[in-house]
């Protein structure tokens, strides 16, 4: 079988990702890209390594009244800049929006697979989640669940990659700037916690008012590190047994005894979490890892659009991280 896909937003780090699994799905056939800096171009000017069969395909400028017949389309354009143009999308076109204008968004299912994938499944709207949510959300799930911890209060530290930032070109971002430096940024505003605070209500039924969110930029490529500090009086081996328990028989989770570390996940659509308890201190430390553009993005994206469209849900997914 095979589903025609497209790829707005491939100049990207999330558009580029999405091109790496599609190039191999064995059911996805990239028949669309487009990409604002290189329209008019051939992907292979692009992205070198391409197979040959996709070479030849030329990047077009983004029109949503323009595209050709496809079954489903990923779009990973930045907040704010594609909620009109998807909306004139026709309506027999499956859409994955790895941006973030469509979580939580009326007509828009959110798309953490390894939680809710019977909600996924048949919807034609996947809005994918954010990148520190797919680390933070997939570690909390099974805790709160179980209500082996309370749903406020929670505190969440997160270190990032620096492609977690995009393909901004913002000079502060650059090698010199990055290099050997550790950056928080983002402070008690940042764009991923109403998804977040959203979520634990959602999973809890309690209140998320004491939410504190704060991330960092690391020298590295790729990557996410949370380590979420909760209230609880838990033991260790409560938590990996409800996790163990909440993520049976899915296929990305990975449940593990020691702290996960991000390289675990490089290049992946897994996750990795964990915990540390100390009930007489009523403390749970859960910890979350995934690689920012697997799980956290085109990964992610990939394994919702097999769910929407009916496939193995590990289709084109099933590689292993990249070590070293």
């Amino acid at each position: 079988m095979s589903i025609r896909v497209g790829i707005v937003g491939i100049n990207g780090f999330g558009g580029g990702e999405a091109l790496r699994l599609i190039a191999s799905h064995p059911s996805f056939e990239l028949v669309y890209a487009a990409g604002e800096s290189s329209a008019g171009s051939r992907l292979v000017d692009r992205f070198p390594g391409v197979p040959p069969r996709l070479a030849e395909l030329v990047i077009e400028k983004w029109d949503p009244e323009k595209l050709p017949p496809l079954d489903v389309l990923f779009a990973s354009l930045p907040t704010g800049a594609s909620a009109d143009a998807l909306a004139r999308v026709p309506k027999a076109v499956k859409i994955i929006d790895i941006g973030g204008d469509h979580r939580y968004v009326e007509g828009w299912a959110y798309g953490l697979a390894d939680v809710w994938p019977a909600q996924i499944q048949g919807q034609t709207r996947i809005a994918n989640p954010g990148c520190f949510p797919a680390a933070t959300l997939t570690a909390l799930a099974p805790l709160l669940a179980d209500k082996l911890i309370e749903p406020g209060n929670i505190v969440i530290d997160v270190k990032t990659g620096i492609s977690g930032a995009g393909r901004g070109g913002d000079s502060k971002f650059g090698y010199a700037e990055s290099n050997e430096n550790l950056v928080p940024y983002g402070l008690l505003k940042h764009v991923h916690m109403p998804e977040i605070a959203r979520t634990i209500e959602r999973l809890s039924g309690g209140s998320a008012a004491g939410l504190v969110f704060t991330p960092h930029l690391v020298p590295m490529t790729r990557g996410i590190l949370a380590t979420i500090y909760c209230r609880g009086n838990a033991t260790t081996g409560q938590c990996l047994e409800a996790a163990r328990r909440f993520y049976a028989g899915r296929s990305f989770i990975r449940v593990t005894d020691k702290p996960p570390q991000t390289k675990w996940a490089t290049g992946s659509n897994l996750a990795f979490v964990s915990y540390a308890a100390d009930p007489e201190r009523n403390l749970v430390i859960a910890m979350g890892v995934v690689d920012n553009l697997g799980k956290g993005a085109a990964g992610q994206a990939v394994q919702n659009a097999n769910l929407i469209c009916g496939l193995p849900e590990t289709a084109g997914l099933d590689g292993v991280p990249v070590w070293p």
